[in-house]
């Protein structure tokens, strides 16, 4: 596998499944603030293992939602899903493309560059024919020898990117709908301010998706020319809470550009702490 071609279809998935390193994450999350609701009965792919975002994968003890947990938190629950130095993991989810690149940047942040994510989640690979199940896979693999390398370059404070907001060779992209961004929209969190970063600009994550899929190549690389991504520049990604911020992340890494970062805790931080200032 190529690390630096981060997606896999449902085709290379089917034909991989059953290899001895191939490790097959479930990373849905239950509540989507800017996602569609889940309909029906859930869909898993057969012998997956559920990636918890929202109750597993996280720091608990902090207050604001998803946030990165510890290298030490994350080696522990890697390990229990049986997860090794040498693991190809496939992540998915079930909404296609909405926390899958999520746990992806977690990854990539835990210093484990076999990780991808699959183009178009359930929805692509049952469009294929391919089996689903109604329940994750029990007890499938022995504890892992994974052991994080954090990353820390790779996710950013509030004061990083104060730090940085208005320094050249650095682009923050907030991923926020247009509303949300200009501060026209009321916030879903309560009490967060409406505005966006100063100096960030606005592309909403769902421009470079088409359906479930990310857009074709050519069509994305043009996209984020538009909007002024340049390979020379620190590129900062922000969201509502650092989950769909990585989908315009994983988007931008598949295009080519490698000098990435996520502002973890995204505007659910930066919207609360009236002491950071806002632009609308």
């Amino acid at each position: 596998m190529n690390s630096t071609h981060p997606m896999v279809t449902p085709t290379w998935l089917f034909d991989h499944f059953s290899d001895d390193n191939v490790i097959v994450l479930d990373a849905t999350t239950i509540d989507a603030v800017a996602g569609e609701a889940l309909q029906g009965a859930r869909r898993y792919l057969p012998n997956s293992q559920a990636f918890d975002i929202e109750k597993v994968f996280v720091d608990l003890d902090n207050p604001l939602p998803n946030t990165m947990p510890s290298p030490e938190k994350f080696t522990q629950q890697a390990q229990t899903l049986g997860i090794n130095q040498d693991s190809i993991v496939v992540i998915y989810d079930e909404r296609g493309l909405y926390s899958a690149p999520r746990a992806w940047w977690m990854f990539q942040c835990m210093g484990h560059a076999q990780v991808y994510v699959l183009n178009g989640g359930v929805n692509a690979w049952q469009a294929m024919g391919y089996p689903i199940t109604d329940t994750h896979g029990v007890d499938l693999f022995a504890k892992g020898n994974f052991i994080a390398k954090y990353q820390a370059e790779k996710v950013y404070s509030a004061q990083d990117v104060l730090a940085v907001m208005d320094k050249p060779k650095t682009l923050i992209v907030d991923v926020r709908g247009e509303g949300r961004f200009n501060g026209t929209m009321q916030e879903p969190r309560e009490g967060m301010r409406s505005g966006h970063i100063p100096s960030s600009i606005n592309l909403p994550f769902g421009k470079v998706l088409v359906g479930h899929q990310y857009l074709p190549s050519q069509e994305l690389t043009a996209l984020l020319r538009e909007y002024h991504f340049d390979q020379a520049d620190k590129l900062i990604f922000s969201c509502g809470s650092g989950l769909t911020a990585c989908i315009v992340l994983l988007a931008a890494y598949s295009a080519g550009y490698t000098n990435l970062a996520l502002y973890d805790g995204s505007w659910s931080e930066w919207g609360a702490d009236h002491s950071l200032p806002i632009s609308q």
